[in-house]
């Protein structure tokens, strides 16, 4: 999972047995595996193709390596050796939180373009920089201050005590529930813009305004799904760990289950919502047609041919950027 789910606290493995322990480590191990295989895949993609590093598929690339690097660190963290635990709780931690705050800045950019009709979003680049690592450092600094630092078994921990316990709270999930807010909002306010447009085009003539609406409207009902990601992924922690705050000495196995296991999976789920977008699958699709022999394209023709894409977050941003 993105370990700060379960390794940062010792709210999810104490009370348990050795058996149930393990059985969290290998949810936690092959969630975070999928998550790091999917977050790379989106890396690779915007690594070879040149076509992708558009502004707006930029936001995606930095939120794909967010949660590349909380998985990875989910995995390599070993309680044995110091060192390598303060690197699996922490920085998990900081990436985790970058990750939350990535996709707030895509709310932001779609927001600013489709709603405001903006065409300035590239000028917030620094800007969203500073805002994304600067607030995961900070975040990540007063966990350091107001925890004291352990480890448990198979994992690293900030301390069990109600102090602890509301750092933690305070530092990893007022962010996560923050973007979440955030992003409903944002998404809320694009989609009803988008109603409002499309009710608009059906007592006019024009038809290829007509058909601009409805493909925008297509694609926000796509995206306005999207803070759900968010929430899917960390709903089962955020109850766990409020269950932990009141009941310390009760451990509820199957919710710390869902806990690590949804948690760990939101690097794979914002790998397949963001960046499997329709211009990820034309680069791919346009490669396999450049390279696979001409016996393999026959197997399966209609993906390679250039079929109409359906519009995405990316096509109502700024094309040229």
């Amino acid at each position: 999972m993105q370990i700060q789910a379960m390794a940062s606290t010792w709210a999810i493995s104490e009370g348990l047995s050795v058996k149930d322990r393990r059985i969290l480590a290998a949810f936690s191990t092959t969630a975070a595996a999928l998550s790091l295989a999917g977050s790379a895949f989106i890396v690779l993609c915007y690594i070879l193709f040149k076509e992708l590093r558009k502004f707006s598929f930029k936001l995606v690339f930095f939120l794909a390596l967010s949660d590349m690097f909380c998985s990875f660190f989910s995995i390599v963290g070993d309680p044995s050796n110091g060192l390598f635990c303060y690197a699996q709780d922490y920085s998990a931690h900081f990436f985790c939180i970058a990750s939350f705050l990535w996709t707030t800045t895509i709310a932001f950019t779609l927001h600013r373009t489709v709603v405001k009709h903006k065409t300035d979003v590239e000028d917030f680049g620094s800007v969203f920089h500073l805002y994304v690592w600067g607030t995961s450092f900070a975040m990540t600094v007063l966990l350091s201050i107001g925890s004291n630092y352990g480890q448990s078994g198979a994992w690293c921990w900030t301390g069990s005590g109600k102090k602890e316990k509301v750092v933690h709270l305070i530092t990893f999930y007022t962010p996560l529930w923050g973007a979440i807010l955030y992003n409903g909002l944002t998404y809320y306010q694009v989609n009803r813009m988008l109603s409002n447009a499309t009710r608009m085009a059906v007592g006019i003539s024009d038809s290829s305004y007509r058909l601009d609406s409805g493909a925008g409207r297509k694609a926000v009902n796509k995206w306005g799904y999207y803070p759900l990601i968010l929430i899917g992924s960390w709903t089962f922690a955020t109850i766990n760990r409020i269950f932990d705050f009141v009941y310390p000495e009760h451990k509820i196995f199957w919710l710390s289950l869902a806990d690590v296991w949804f948690a760990g999976l939101m690097g794979l789920f914002n790998s397949i919502a963001y960046g499997l977008n329709s211009s990820v699958r034309r680069a791919i699709t346009e490669r396999l047609d450049l390279y696979l022999p001409e016996k393999v394209k026959s197997l399966f023709p209609q993906a390679l041919k250039g079929q109409q894409q359906e519009q995405e977050l990316v096509s109502l941003m700024v094309e040229g950027q």
